[in-house]
């Protein structure tokens, strides 16, 4: 064996879990993505996926990808630098612009390469880069290819925050990144008292509005809107692959800021340009969170209720208050031993282990969709409580 397949051999954790009939991962689902989908043959309840305004299988957003795919084909073969931009990125991009409230959007092939593209490039080798120990791995990642020096505060302790801008020189630039909605124990950001020490310190903020949009705001603006900061936040990120129920990503900003960004942002540059499906996709799902505020207003009320149920319940939720509600576990085996026994049961979960956090923080990722009923969050606390007892 060579040295490279030798090494990576001794790699066996997914082959003892599928030993034991625990594996989670990678489990095929053989139908649109729905509340209730079709996995093995058998109906499931889908409380894995992350389009919390529920769009994904909207006729209207499947309709105006089609449409886009019969104007201009299924891809762009080249990035936006060069040949790969449509008439159609243009037009989402100002729509975005308008519907966020900031001057420019850029859009990027994914939301991991929003963060990792803007995080890398904006600043310099003595400049800084503050960020949540809890950011999500694409910002971590950003980082890690950045100049810059890089600084972490304690999760969401605006103390633990105020200590690292103190470390700053006072003619330097300082962006602070942090999610908005936090991906995996669904809780917010202390949005108010990160743009007030940025004021203080004058520093730049960075918000992650990946799980933020479609669920907080006027319209599902997201978490900046919500707390009335739009202005005072100078980098807003989103993706399309969550409540825009497509394929993307997204920076909304300063002109200054995306001028700079188009000619030296990597994974901009030498990435191909979404697809005209999914660029049409997002475009139609704006409309319809627009247009439609009561799958908001009915994701709110199923998210309330599921609080309520798992919290009577006696589980540990943490500080969630969104749709990502986590269920802890602290143990890697029996957060597996959960996810299958709950898929026996007819419910879809996501197990999430290290490094997507601490080994001692394990859990099950539960999430909500707008389009999920009363009835069917009702039926999933049933088997939980039933399965974890």
């Amino acid at each position: 064996m060579k040295l490279l397949q030798s090494k990576l051999a001794k790699y066996t954790e997914p082959q003892k879990a599928k030993a034991l009939g625990v594996y989670p991962y990678f489990r095929a689902i053989e139908s649109e993505q729905d509340p209730e989908v079709i996995m093995d043959g058998k109906k499931v309840l889908m409380f894995g996926s992350n389009c919390y305004s529920g769009l994904v299988n909207h006729p209207k957003v499947k309709e105006a990808a089609i449409e886009a795919i019969r104007k201009y084909g299924t891809g762009c073969a080249g990035s936006p630098f060069l040949n790969g931009t449509l008439d159609l990125h243009k037009k989402l991009e100002q729509r975005i612009a308008e519907y966020i409230g900031k001057e420019d959007v850029m859009i990027y092939s994914t939301g991991f390469e929003v963060n990792l593209g803007v995080v890398s490039t904006l600043t310099g080798r003595e400049d800084y880069v503050i960020f949540d120990e809890q950011d999500h791995a694409s910002i971590i990642d950003g980082r890690r290819l950045s100049y810059s020096h890089a600084l972490k505060y304690k999760h969401n302790d605006m103390a633990s925050l105020e200590k690292q801008l103190q470390k700053c020189k006072p003619d330097k630039v300082k962006l602070i990144v942090t999610d908005g909605v936090f991906s995996m124990e669904g809780d917010v950001a202390n949005l108010p008292e990160i743009v007030r020490l940025a004021k203080k310190y004058d520093a730049q903020v960075m918000v992650d509005e990946a799980h933020g949009i479609g669920v907080f705001g006027n319209g599902g603006r997201g978490t900046c809107d919500h707390f009335g900061v739009t202005k005072d936040v100078d980098l807003i990120m989103g993706t399309f692959s969550k409540s825009f129920a497509s394929l993307g990503g997204f920076i909304a900003t300063d002109k200054e800021i995306t001028n700079y960004l188009r000619h030296h942002s990597r994974s901009y540059i030498f990435t191909a340009s979404i697809t005209p499906a999914s660029t049409a996709a997002a475009l139609k799902a704006i409309d319809i969170m627009e247009q439609e505020p009561e799958r908001q207003e009915h994701l709110w009320k199923i998210t309330n209720f599921a609080l309520e149920g798992f919290r009577n319940m006696g589980c540990e939720i943490g500080n969630t208050s969104t749709p990502i509600i986590p269920l802890f576990i602290r143990d890697d085996f029996k957060t597996f031993a959960i996810t299958r026994d709950l898929f026996n049961e007819g419910i879809f979960v996501n197990p999430v282990v290290t490094p997507a956090v601490a080994p001692q923080d394990t859990l099950i990722r539960f999430s909500l969709m707008s389009t999920h009923t009363k009835e069917q969050v009702e039926y999933a606390l049933e088997k939980i409580q039933q399965v974890f007892r």
